[in-house]
């Protein structure tokens, strides 16, 4: 039971992330660009029981799989066992650090967590060298995870590939998707000037 929980809350959550990096990656064309396209998916996401089931799923998805984790521990053997449980762990660290940071800022500090609030930390230094990483390793960590599961569930060859070369790709994806993200977040490694609203975000 508690791992049909945890993969039907992981489902749920991954749609909301496919949509969320979408989001970042029309960074690309620039902030505007991306403040636009946020602002129709948040008529989606934000809608009250979506937020609702969303939040849910989140605090189902921590729990389920730090008890997993525990369970797990001790008893991986391949690559991507470890994958799973360790890619899993740093997941359930972003998701209480990054949703308890966007409540606080949406309630707290009463910001609009846009574009702004997301990368004021990301292109200011010495914020920067916790943010790029912090980033970088959430999203390779979604897509590790992904692979992990892909390898382990997936029994089918594909286009020549056996499930650990198709889990492989999709790492390499990941890969060059968190880069492409990166750069877009930060205007091609540029930097963003950062609003005077968000300033109380950067110690300014």
């Amino acid at each position: 039971m508690l791992r049909k929980l945890h993969l039907a809350s992981g489902l749920i959550i991954s749609i909301f992330v496919a949509m969320h990096l979408f989001n970042h990656y029309s960074a690309i064309l620039g902030a505007e660009a991306h403040i636009q396209l946020m602002e129709g998916l948040r008529l989606i996401y934000r809608s009250t029981i979506i937020e609702i089931v969303l939040l849910s799923a989140v605090l189902l998805q921590i729990f389920s799989g730090l008890k997993l984790f525990f369970v797990r521990f001790g008893n991986t053997r391949t690559a991507f066992e470890k994958l799973h449980i360790w890619s899993g762990l740093y997941l359930a660290f972003f998701l209480v650090v990054h949703v308890g940071a966007v409540l606080g800022g949406r309630f707290v500090l009463e910001l609009d967590t846009n574009f702004y609030f997301g990368i004021a930390g990301l292109n200011t230094f010495p914020f920067s060298l916790f943010f790029i990483p912090y980033y970088g390793l959430a999203i390779l960590s979604f897509f590790g995870h992904i692979a992990a599961i892909h390898e382990i569930k997936m029994k089918t060859v594909v286009l020549g590939l056996n499930p650990k070369k198709q889990s492989c790709l999709i790492l390499v994806v990941g890969l060059f998707l968190t880069l492409f993200v990166l750069y877009a977040l930060t205007n091609g490694f540029d930097g963003v000037e950062i609003p005077e609203t968000y300033h109380i975000l950067i110690g300014k």
